[in-house]
């Protein structure tokens, strides 16, 4: 990987278990990597995922991510004052 691209640190490898981590750029796919670390990140995950994106990256993956289990989607809701209405994870599918 190029001198200066974004990598997973070692600590955060166990969340990415079905991602080739030799040549993966979270930059280059920030929905997946800050839904990966709201679904299965500890408190050091969070804090990477708080230094490595912006609160408006991470609230647009709350805004749209449906995959996140309604556990995690609700408490990052709670965390981040969203309305449950606008957690796409936690709409009631018409």
């Amino acid at each position: 990987m190029p001198y200066g691209e974004l990598m997973i640190p070692n600590y955060l490898h166990h969340l990415f278990w079905d991602t080739n981590l030799d040549n993966f750029n979270p930059a280059d796919f920030p929905e997946y990597t800050i839904a990966r670390v709201l679904e299965y990140g500890d408190r050091d995950a969070v804090a990477w995922l708080k230094k490595t994106f912006s609160e408006a990256q991470i609230l647009n993956v709350l805004h749209t991510e449906r995959r996140l289990s309604r556990k995690s989607a609700t408490f990052w809701a709670l965390i981040y004052g969203v309305s449950s209405e606008d957690v796409a994870a936690l709409r009631v599918a018409s």
